[in-house]
């Protein structure tokens, strides 16, 4: 039996799926922000000093290639005598570097400065390097370093490592310190001597950055050496880590901010949880008492769905054990009854005077038996209904058809018993499509034999049971209509209950249960459908018999 049930769409993430992933994607969020803009920090950091460094080396280069440089010989021209051509340009490219006036010019300028300054001739041999220039005569005031300490590693420092290796773009190159005669294997003194300005990046090995510049020095554009400036290394990883240490504390803050928000986020799940976990606790060990299921219905989310499953549950499980206790006093109430009468006609028996006593009081006896026989099996009947249907599985038939072979087969049970003389006729639906539902055919074909019996017995010789059939919207109606007395208005729900029983013949008592329209309306049910009762009336509004109408979804 497949139960109709309610289904809700849902999205693919859940309310507090979205919740918790949105507190974590923020925090994680101004994290890379933070990072991405450190980074972007260091690159116009490198691209500021790139620029710094050309624009200073030029400078200095036009004072090299002017006042550096040491004198042509001078020229004699004779008056009215042929003047000689002097190739500038070849000249100034044989024309040597001064290293002394090269040094006096790199102690003004560079010394001041945090850059270091080579100076390369055209062969890529070192002239003059300012880290080894002496102040000379003149006094140069420079503020003497802290005392040596030992350099300690602190957890900012492993962060930045970290942080520098894992963002870092590619391979950046390593710096080695070549010997004066090796200027020609620095890449930007190479590209400075073809009178191209070239940059490069390098790491130390302490993986530090260092930022080198090489400028052309020129003369006429002649090409007469190389100026090489570079930075001391840690000078822009000091300024990055200044800045990644500024974005660490903001981070410290969002991560305690994201704990607290989280702390709270899990209080409002855990807490609710704890609470349903120990009320549903309770229902399990407290029997015999009602426990209140905890209600967050308005918080309109998973917890607040699964409160309301819960009471949901509770209620229909108190619901259940009512129901059962009720059921199990009634079975005592009608059990007792029929025993009551069957003691009484034994003990009677024993005592009998005559054969006609004895007679009726046997009669007696097998008429309870009988009686309790009936009642036992109806019973355990409405005990198993429950279990059944929920192993069962309901499959899609035709209405119509199952209705017509069961009035053949009623049809042809019923002959030669005194009620062979009641019709029990099925007017055909008025349409040639099938009136399919989704029905277990063996109990829907119990519902249909109890309400057929209950009209046949409330039907005199001659009257006739009328079976219907019709399409109603997204619903399939069957009606049973009968010519009996109808039922007081007072009972048409009264009738449904376990055990209820009302009939005008006394010589009917103890032929019913009581159970068969109960069990009739609790199979409808389990089938999503119902089953009620009306009083049918003529035009001047008298009662002319009794209508059952059971409605099913149509498949």
């Amino acid at each position: 039996m497949r139960a109709v049930n309610e289904v809700q769409v849902r999205g693919r993430f859940s309310t507090l799926t979205r919740r918790i992933v949105a507190f974590n994607v923020l925090a994680l969020a101004l994290l890379a922000v933070g990072i991405l803009y450190v980074n972007q920090f260091q690159a116009g950091l490198i691209d500021q000093r790139i620029q710094n460094l050309r624009a200073q080396g030029e400078i200095i280069a036009g004072a090299l290639a002017e006042a550096a440089t040491v004198e042509l010989e001078t020229q004699i021209i004779v008056p009215d005598g042929p003047v000689p051509q002097i190739d500038l340009t070849v000249a100034a490219r044989q024309a040597p570097i001064d290293p002394n006036r090269a040094a006096a010019i790199l102690r003004r300028l560079v010394l001041p400065t945090d850059a270091r300054a080579r100076l390369y001739n055209t062969n890529g041999v070192i002239v003059v390097d300012s880290q080894f220039i002496d102040a000379g005569r003149d006094v140069i005031a420079y503020e003497l370093p802290p005392p040596a300490q030992e350099e300690r590693v602190t957890l900012v420092d492993w962060v930045n490592v970290l942080i520098t290796n894992l963002l870092r773009e590619g391979d950046v190159p390593r710096y080695e310190e070549l010997p004066g005669s090796q200027g020609l294997n620095y890449k930007e003194v190479r590209g400075a001597l073809r009178a191209e300005p070239t940059a490069m990046v390098r790491e130390n090995d302490r993986g530090q950055l260092i930022v080198s510049v090489a400028v052309p020095v020129q003369r006429f554009k002649a090409v007469m050496g190389a100026l090489l400036l570079s930075t001391e290394g840690g000078d822009i990883d000091a300024l990055v880590r200044a800045e990644r240490l500024a974005v660490l504390r903001v981070f410290v803050v969002l991560l305690v901010v994201t704990v607290l928000l989280a702390i709270l986020l899990a209080g409002t799940i855990a807490a609710p949880v704890r609470r349903l976990a120990d009320a549903a606790e309770r229902v399990r060990r407290q029997r015999h008492t009602r426990v209140e299921i905890p209600d967050f219905r308005d918080r309109r989310d998973e917890i607040g769905e699964l409160s309301g499953a819960l009471r949901e549950m509770t209620r229909e499980l108190y619901a259940r054990i009512d129901a059962t206790e009720r059921f199990a006093a009634d079975v005592a109430h009608e059990l007792k009854n029929p025993l009551t009468s069957l003691r009484s006609a034994i003990e009677t028996l024993s005592i009998a005077r005559d054969d006609t006593a004895r007679a009726r009081l046997t009669e007696i006896i097998n008429h309870d038996v009988v009686r309790l026989d009936r009642l036992i099996t109806d019973i355990s009947d409405a005990s198993r209904i429950d279990a059944e249907m929920s192993r069962a599985e309901a499959v899609p038939v035709d209405l119509a058809e199952v209705v017509a072979t069961f009035v053949r087969n009623y049809t042809q049970s019923r002959k030669g018993t005194r009620t062979a003389d009641i019709e029990v006729h099925f007017v055909a639906p008025d349409t040639t499509e099938p009136l399919m539902a989704d029905v277990i055919e063996l109990r829907f074909g119990q519902v249909l034999a109890n309400l057929v019996d209950n009209a046949v017995s409330f039907s005199q010789p001659g009257d006739r049971v009328e079976i219907g059939m019709v399409r109603r919207g997204e619903e399939i109606e069957i009606t049973i209509d009968d010519t009996g007395p109808g039922i007081p208005p007072d009972n048409i729900e009264t009738i449904f209950k376990r055990f209820y029983t009302d009939r005008p013949d006394p010589s009917a008592f103890g032929n019913n249960s009581g159970l068969g329209l109960s069990i009739s309306r609790q199979i409808m049910q389990a089938h999503g459908g119902s089953l009620h009762a009306e009083n049918r009336v003529d035009e001047a509004g008298d009662i002319t018999g009794a209508r059952f109408v059971i409605r099913l979804p149509a498949a």
